[in-house]
Formats: C-alpha cells, sequence, structure tokens
C-alpha cells in the first residue's frame, strides 16, 4: 500500500489517498521515517535480520533436514540466544522446513459428481434387537510393509464384530 500512495501522492495527496485505504496516514508517515532511518525500525524487525542468516546457514549446513527445534539447538549450542518460537516463526517466513519421515498417502480421493449414498438411518444407531440394523465401517491400518485395508460389519445392537 505505502508503494501505492507513493506513486499517486503527487497527483491526489497522501491522506485523500489514506482515506480511501484501510490505512491511516500515521501509519504510512511511520513507515517512511522507518525506511530513511534504520534506528527507528523496531527491536523485532533489528533482531530478525540478524537471526535469519543464522537460521538459513545452520539449516543449510545439515543438508536441508533440520526442523525448526534441531535449528534452535544447534543455535544454542552455539550460543545464538533465540526463542523456539521465533526459530518456528522465522523459519516459516523463510519457506524453510525440516525432513519429515514416512510417506504421505491419500487413501481416499472423492469425487464430487458422484452422488453420496443415501443415509437411511438418519444418523440414528439404535436397534431395539439382534440383527435389525447392521453398519459397515471401511478403514486402514499401517504396517511395515504399507496399508492394509479393513472392513467391518457390526450389529448395532450387540456393538460386536459379526463378519
Amino acid at each position: 500500500m505505502v508503494a501505492f500512495v507513493d506513486a499517486h501522492r503527487g497527483q491526489y495527496g497522501v491522506e485523500p489517498i489514506c482515506r480511501q485505504l484501510p490505512i491511516a496516514p500515521s501509519q504510512y508517515y511511520l513507515h517512511k521515517a522507518r525506511q530513511s532511518d534504520a534506528a527507528r525500525v523496531p527491536a523485532r524487525v533489528q533482531r530478525d535480520r540478524v537471526i535469519k542468516p543464522e537460521i538459513q546457514r545452520v539449516h543449510a549446513q545439515n543438508f536441508g533436514v533440520y526442523g525448526a527445534r534441531k535449528v534452535w539447538r544447534q543455535l544454542g549450542r552455539e550460543a545464538i540466544v533465540v526463542a523456539r518460537c521465533t526459530v518456528e516463526r522465522l523459519m516459516r517466513s523463510l519457506g524453510l522446513q525440516g525432513a519429515v519421515r514416512g510417506c504421505k498417502y491419500r487413501t481416499t480421493r472423492g469425487d464430487s459428481a458422484m452422488g453420496r449414498p443415501l443415509d437411511r438411518v438418519r444418523r440414528q444407531f439404535l436397534a431395539r434387537r439382534p440383527n435389525e440394523l447392521w453398519v459397515a465401517d471401511f478403514t486402514y491400518v499401517a504396517t511395515w510393509v504399507g496399508f492394509v485395508y479393513v472392513a467391518f460389519v457390526i450389529d448395532v445392537f450387540a456393538r460386536r464384530i459379526i463378519g
């Protein structure tokens, strides 16, 4: 927004532009003062400018596999005092992420064009006698070699697996 105000301030003036945009003129002038004088930049922004290269360095030295916790611990070993939440925030802003173990599987790919099955019990899973209402459940279980898909048929009255 500041760039927009800078581009059009000669034609319309700062206050009329700020009145139309969701920005106070005082915030515009504060931003411009911070651009011209580095001492007016907030302490958090100044600290972030110092810490960001350190985070990038530690992440790169460890082949991009360190996450926020390990980067934070390595910085602590190097006597760079910083909060873990700050490391998490800065890594997010830098687009850095640690390695994630395992594979991400997408087990279901729903088709929105297809119709959904009817709800024949209207979400009332109650039965007055055995074998009056059965429900089925399809799920998957992770094993060492992959996923095993399992289907259950449950008698609602007995609340036991019957098939």
